[in-house]
């Protein structure tokens, strides 16, 4: 497995990450905690060292299961979780909360979950307009100090506010979603981390599924899917962005590739400094995805999709309008 750098710390893992979070949370009932363990485990075997989750996926089951999957590999792999949720006594999720002594909380809880004696990627989950982005990052600088963090980043931030917490304590990595539908962060975050030098992890690099071609208009969501409230995912907006797949299908047939292949080799070629986390709760999944690092798309090639898809409009939002609201502050 290649590896690629995030920020100027030195922070050095797998060109593909994998992120955890539908293991145990936002797609579906969690999956078997064995098979999901063994799953992260086949995913160390085959060269990845990049693992995704945070305190809110469960809320706190997913950072339990990376914990106990990962700790026979401690030292030799990177954890990434999130701060910046509240919750209720039964793990109802209350609003933001980025008060530096919740902060603290929360890397203490984790570190305990997560079996690990300091977090590498301590990320803000999403930034809380209440709570100034210098007293977040110096709360974090502090943990830093202390030893019970190593790198500090951010999710889904916007330009200005990386621009005021890297200036407090270096940001080694911003986690935001994108992918060849939904490419917004071309337009200021990407051009503001190239000056910065901090890494970019996108989510949901395969369009939560939908770049795999494996779901159509007619595909059924478990009820606790949040796909179900997306507006992108609609029967109406599948059936009109059918015509995205086609063209990444016909593409992928002429590499000899997948659709997921081609979607993630294209953000691979975007930079060097970005590293996708597709999730997946399936060994074969996995195998196609991380054969991704494997194909070199040409300047031509990136070219031609670049084309082809600025002519095909993308039919609805990426969240409903209350979770948009969170994102770009």
């Amino acid at each position: 497995m290649r590896k690629r750098r995030l920020g100027s710390g030195g922070l050095e893992v797998s060109a593909l990450g994998l992120g955890c979070m539908g293991m145990s949370f936002g797609y579906g009932p969690a999956a078997d905690k064995r098979e999901m363990i063994a799953l992260i485990r086949a995913a160390v075997e085959s060269g990845v060292t990049f693992f995704d989750t945070a305190e809110a996926y469960g809320p706190f089951l997913n950072e339990e299961l990376v914990g106990e999957a990962l700790a026979p590999f401690r030292g030799k792999v990177v954890i990434a979780t999130k701060f910046g949720f509240k919750f209720g006594p039964n793990g109802e999720q209350l609003g933001l909360d980025s008060r530096p002594e919740h902060i603290r909380q929360v890397a203490d809880a984790s570190l305990k979950r997560l079996r690990v004696d300091s977090i590498d990627l301590f990320y803000q989950h999403r930034v809380d307009t209440e709570v100034p982005i210098e007293d977040v990052a110096g709360a974090v600088k502090d943990l830093i100090r202390e030893g019970k963090v190593k790198h500090f980043g951010l999710s889904e931030a916007g330009a200005q506010t990386i621009r005021r917490a890297h200036a407090v304590q270096p940001v080694t990595a911003l986690q935001s979603e994108y992918s060849l539908w939904w490419r917004k962060p071309e337009e200021q975050v990407m051009p503001t981390l190239g000056e910065l030098g901090i890494g970019f992890v996108p989510f949901s690099p395969l369009g939560k599924g939908f770049l795999t071609g494996k779901i159509d208009e007619k595909t059924s969501f478990d009820k606790s899917d949040f796909r179900n409230i997306v507006p992108r995912f609609t029967p109406e907006a599948r059936k009109a962005n059918q015509v995205f797949v086609d063209f990444l299908t016909g593409f992928a047939n002429r590499k000899n590739a997948s659709p997921a292949q081609i979607a993630l080799a294209w953000l691979l070629a975007r930079k060097p400094w970005i590293v996708p986390i597709p999730g997946t709760t399936k060994r074969n999944r996995l195998e196609e995805n991380l054969g991704a690092v494997d194909i070199g798309l040409t300047a031509e090639d990136l070219r031609d999709i670049d084309e082809a898809a600025s002519k095909i409009p993308v039919e609805g939002e990426r969240y409903p309008e209350r979770l948009e609201q969170l994102t770009g502050r």
